[in-house]
């Protein structure tokens, strides 16, 4: 008997804490999920080492809204489709990892690259040249990694990319970085999106595995809708080094940064 007040506070712990778990797994699944940015492919929209909550709520729900794509979903439920321009996440289509770029084309749009200018409908996309980007030649994030840079800067030197202004038909600007214009994915052929499909890209150009680049040569294709995980709205916090207790690599400016 004296061991019974005992059992019952563990078993209204064990409780709690299930009911705990089952909110947090409901919420992920179903409102916002954790994002952490492990590289630069949307510079400098989103830097390495940014944390941010995905809205799940904003395309609806499908399969790969749970995790493990365990959610028993076939298509989208209550969907919506995104905005040209909306900084998208969803599910890579070969290899399950979750990935984030901005969304250009939609069902039916035609997409070309031109010698590093963007075609939309046989339309180039309005572009406006905004100087350089300029970032320090440094290892970033938990794995270390040099940025690319335009110049040939020392360790510790200034990296620099060519920065312009990218604005849609639907008003949404936003800048993209640029190396070159001879690359392999700055001269493309026209890529019609097919139907219940999206062609993203990243805004750092030539440091983008996307929708330029087919499956079999390691970008991601078109995305299938149902891929859609949620709409990137904001940075929750941001730090410039390899562990979150490095608390002087803290980027307090980007501290519930609005993305656009």
């Amino acid at each position: 008997m004296g061991n019974r007040p005992r059992w019952e506070s563990w078993w209204q712990t064990a409780k709690s804490v299930a009911l705990a778990l089952l909110l947090a797994g409901l919420v992920r699944s179903f409102l916002v999920q954790p994002f952490w940015i492990p590289s630069g492919s949307m510079k400098e929209t989103l830097l390495v080492g940014d944390f941010l909550f995905v809205n799940k709520f904003a395309y609806g729900w499908s399969r790969f809204s749970c995790p493990f794509a365990l959610c028993p979903i076939e298509g989208r439920l209550w969907g919506a489709m995104p905005e040209r321009g909306d900084i998208v996440v969803f599910r890579h289509p070969r290899n399950g990892d979750d990935y984030i770029k901005r969304l250009i084309g939609l069902p039916g749009d035609r997409v070309q690259m031109r010698d590093g200018l963007l075609f939309l409908n046989d339309r180039m996309v309005a572009r406006r040249e905004a100087g350089s980007y300029r970032e320090v030649y440094a290892p970033q994030g938990p794995g270390g990694a040099m940025p690319r840079c335009r110049n040939h800067p020392r360790p510790g030197g200034i990296c620099l990319k060519d920065r312009a202004i990218e604005t849609l038909l639907n008003g949404v600007s936003y800048p993209v970085l640029n190396l070159s214009d001879l690359g392999f994915a700055d001269t493309t052929t026209t890529f019609t999106v097919p139907p219940g499909h999206v062609f993203v890209m990243g805004d750092n150009r030539d440091n983008s595995l996307d929708s330029r680049y087919a499956l079999a040569r390691g970008g991601v294709g078109f995305v299938p809708v149902e891929n859609l995980i949620g709409r990137a709205d904001r940075v929750i916090f941001s730090s410039a080094g390899s562990s979150l207790l490095a608390v002087w690599t803290w980027r307090f400016d980007r501290l519930f940064h609005a993305l656009h």
